[in-house]
């Protein structure tokens, strides 16, 4: 049975109403993937992982069936759920992923593309900040992200999306950190936000590496420690941004 989430955790809010539903009904008996199915409209279907025939790559079992094979553990719940939430951005990812298998087939090494698909898949993060916000971010200076500039934080909103990522973060630690895409605009509901990122992503964008990483337990209001400035001198989680090699 899927348990210990704290849905009072201020990473979950946008998951909170639709993530309760679900494990209510999980908790009654119901399969995860039956639970899924029931809670909302979804461009997908769950299924029982035992749906996943050997040997297929589970993307492209998602792109030729448009479903989803679903176990019953935390890792899939939240999986379920960004399709649920994010189900333009999901599909696009899935999309891409698909694209990439026609293209070089399914190898033991992945390529650039479908490795950075995977990583937003997993650990991406939306961030719409203030440019001094960002700025401080690419930068990883971290005690001008987070001291300095912290009453910027007001004017920002960081959204969770990889499912690995919320996972991990059901048993909070410093170094949890996630991959950050820059959105647009505070205010933009979870669905116009969902839009967007579906039609920003491109291979050639995810090639690029499009990400910023952030340690997620260093914005403000997210944990009691980081009140105390010293949270951030741990040179272990924010590290400083490394110097270009050289050719």
């Amino acid at each position: 049975m899927i348990k210990g989430i704290d849905w009072n955790q201020p990473w979950l809010t946008h998951l909170r109403a639709l993530g309760e539903r679900v494990l209510e009904q999980h908790h009654h008996g119901g399969a995860l993937d039956q639970t899924l199915n029931s809670a909302l409209d979804s461009p997908v279907r769950f299924v029982p992982q035992s749906e996943l025939p050997h040997g297929v790559a589970y993307e492209q079992f998602i792109f030729d069936t448009g479903t989803v094979p679903t176990r019953d553990n935390l890792h899939d719940f939240f999986n379920g759920l960004c399709w649920l939430q994010f189900p333009a951005t999901k599909r696009r990812l899935n999309s891409l992923q698909a694209a990439e298998i026609a293209q070089a087939g399914v190898q033991n090494v992945r390529g650039p593309v479908r490795d950075a698909l995977t990583l937003f898949d997993e650990n991406a993060a939306f961030l719409s900040a203030p440019e001094p916000l960002w700025d401080a971010l690419q930068a990883r200076d971290w005690h001008r992200l987070f001291v300095m500039h912290r009453p910027l934080w007001q004017q920002a909103r960081l959204v969770l999306f990889g499912h690995a990522l919320l996972e991990k973060l059901v048993q909070p630690r410093k170094a949890i950190t996630a991959h950050v895409y820059k959105v647009p605009e505070t205010e933009l509901s979870l669905a116009a936000l969902d839009a967007w990122v579906a039609a920003d992503l491109s291979a050639a964008k995810l090639a690029g590496k499009p990400f910023v990483p952030l340690p997620v337990l260093g914005v403000p209001g997210w944990c009691a420690g980081n009140e105390n400035f010293s949270f951030y001198d741990d040179s272990s989680v924010f590290r400083p941004r490394l110097p270009p090699q050289q050719a």
